[in-house]
C-alpha cells in the first residue's frame, strides 16, 4: 500500500485537539484578512514572504508542499467557523497564464481563470469552514484516523487554499450568504487525495459567489450513520431558514440489507428523520438517488445495482413532498455515452490496470456535479438561482475528456475510500 500525504505536519491532528480549537482552546481567529504576495506590498495589507510557514501565533502562513516555492502552494489563515468571501487577484505575468484555486480538501473554487500578459484579474468565491462542535452541546463523532488525520483540514480553525497560478493578493472577509449543505457518502464527500474525487468537491465551481457549499458527507456512511455520528445535528445547528440540504445515500445502506440490519424500508424511515429535522429549522431538504456503479452488459448498457435504493429515494421524496434529483437515472446515459472502455476515464484508477468502479476521479466527479446542478434546476430548488451564468448540461453529452484540464492536487493515495467494499 502506498499512501502519500505531503502536508504531514498538518495532518497530525487529534479529535481532542480539534475540539479544543473549536471550543475556545485557541486564540480567537480573525474574520478579515488581506495578504499581499508581491515584493512591494501595500500599507493596508499583510506582507507574505516566501518560506513564511503557518504559525498559530501569527495565524497564517504556508502549509507544507511537495517542494517549497513550487506550484501549487497551500496557504492558510485562521478564521471563525462559517462562510467566507475570498477575493484573489492574479498577475501580472509576462506570458499568458491561467489560475485554478481549490479550498480546504480539494474543493474546486476557480477553474482555469485566464490571466492575460501584463494584466491583473480578480475573482471572488465563497468558502465554508467548520469545526466539530455542535450548537447546543457535544461534537460530531469524527472517524479516526480518517477525519482526524487525512481530513483534518475540513475540521480545523483554518481556511486553506490550494493555489495553482500567479497570485498577487488574497482577501478574506465574512460572507452572510445562503448555504447549500451536502450530506452523503464517499461519492459525495471531500476526498482528501488523488485519484479519488466526489461531486460534492466540484459543486462550488458551478455557483456564483452569492451562496456557499458546505460538504458534510463522509466515506462509508449511511443515513443511520449520519444520525449516530451527529452529522445531521451539526447541520441542523447551523441551518438558517432557506438554506438547502442535499441528501444522497444508498451505496452503503445497501450493505445493511446484506448484513440483515436494514432494508429500503428502514432507509426511507431514516431519510424521513432527516427531512423532518431540516424542515423544522426552515431548511429546504432535497433527496438524491445514488448514482450507479460502473458495469455494462454486452450491448453497452449500464447494469443497475442500486435500483431498489433509487426507487426508495424517489418514493420517500414523493411521500414527503420534497424536491428529488434522480442522479441514478442521470448517471446511466453519462456512463453509456462514454462507453464500457471510455468510462474508465471517469473513475479512480489507484494503480496501473486497476479501476475503482464505484468511486470517481476529477473528471467523473465534475460531470456528476453538473448533473446535480442540472437536477437542482429541473426540480425547482431555490438555490439553483445562484448557478453560474451560461450553465448547461446533458448527461448524454458529457464534456470531452481531452478538454478537461483541472489540475490534479499533489497528494496521492491508492487506499480505497471507506465503505462499499463488496463492489470492485
Amino acid at each position: 500500500m502506498t499512501v502519500t500525504i505531503f502536508s504531514a505536519s498538518r495532518s497530525a491532528v487529534t479529535f481532542a485537539a480539534l475540539c479544543a480549537a473549536a471550543g475556545g482552546g485557541a486564540a480567537a481567529p480573525r474574520d478579515t484578512w488581506r495578504f499581499d504576495f508581491t515584493d512591494a506590498p501595500s500599507a493596508a495589507s499583510i506582507a507574505v514572504r516566501p518560506g513564511m510557514a503557518y504559525s498559530s501565533t501569527r495565524g497564517f502562513g504556508f502549509e507544507p508542499s511537495p517542494a517549497p516555492g513550487s506550484q501549487p502552494f497551500f496557504f492558510s489563515a485562521d478564521v471563525p467557523e462559517g462562510n467566507h468571501a475570498v477575493t484573489v487577484t492574479f498577475g501580472p505575468v509576462r506570458e499568458p497564464a491561467s489560475a485554478t484555486v481549490k479550498a480546504e480538501l480539494r474543493r474546486l473554487m476557480l477553474e482555469r481563470v485566464p490571466v492575460p500578459a501584463g494584466a491583473t484579474v480578480t475573482r471572488t468565491f465563497i468558502v465554508n469552514t467548520r469545526t466539530p462542535r455542535i450548537a447546543g452541546g457535544g461534537s460530531v463523532d469524527l472517524k479516526a484516523p480518517r477525519e482526524t488525520v487525512q481530513e483534518a483540514w475540513n475540521w480545523d480553525t483554518r481556511l486553506t487554499l490550494e493555489v495553482h497560478g500567479p497570485v498577487r493578493t488574497i482577501e478574506v472577509r465574512p460572507a452572510r450568504v445562503p448555504t447549500v449543505y451536502l450530506l452523503g457518502d464517499s461519492t459525495v464527500c471531500d476526498q482528501p487525495q488523488e485519484p479519488y474525487a466526489s461531486w460534492g468537491q466540484m459543486l462550488p465551481r458551478f455557483f456564483q459567489p452569492s451562496i456557499a457549499v458546505a460538504n458534510h458527507g463522509e466515506s462509508g456512511e449511511t443515513y443511520r450513520d449520519a444520525l449516530a455520528r451527529r452529522r445531521l445535528d451539526k447541520i441542523v445547528g447551523l441551518l438558517r431558514p432557506g438554506d438547502t440540504v442535499l441528501l444522497q445515500f444508498g451505496h452503503n445502506d445497501q450493505k445493511q440489507l446484506k448484513q440483515g440490519s436494514g432494508s429500503p424500508a428502514t432507509y426511507r424511515a431514516e431519510l424521513r428523520v432527516h427531512v423532518e429535522a431540516i424542515r423544522a429549522r426552515g431548511g429546504v431538504p432535497v433527496v438524491l438517488s445514488p448514482m450507479e456503479r460502473r458495469a455494462f452488459d454486452a450491448d453497452g448498457k449500464v447494469v443497475g445495482s442500486l435500483a431498489d435504493y433509487a426507487a426508495a429515494a424517489a418514493q420517500a421524496a414523493r411521500e414527503l413532498g420534497v424536491p428529488f434529483i434522480d442522479l441514478n437515472a442521470a448517471s446511466k446515459p453519462l456512463y453509456e455515452a462514454l462507453g464500457p472502455e471510455g468510462s474508465k476515464a471517469a473513475f479512480a484508477q489507484p494503480a496501473p490496470g486497476k479501476v475503482d468502479n464505484t468511486h470517481h476521479n476529477n473528471y467523473g466527479a465534475y460531470q456528476l456535479a453538473k448533473a446535480v446542478v442540472a437536477g437542482m434546476r429541473a426540480a425547482g430548488v431555490p438555490a439553483a438561482a445562484h448557478v453560474i451564468d451560461g450553465f448547461t448540461f446533458d448527461p448524454a453529452r458529457p464534456d470531452p475528456l481531452d478538454a478537461f484540464a483541472v489540475p490534479a492536487s499533489p497528494n496521492f493515495t491508492n487506499e480505497r475510500p471507506l465503505g462499499d467494499e463488496t463492489h470492485p
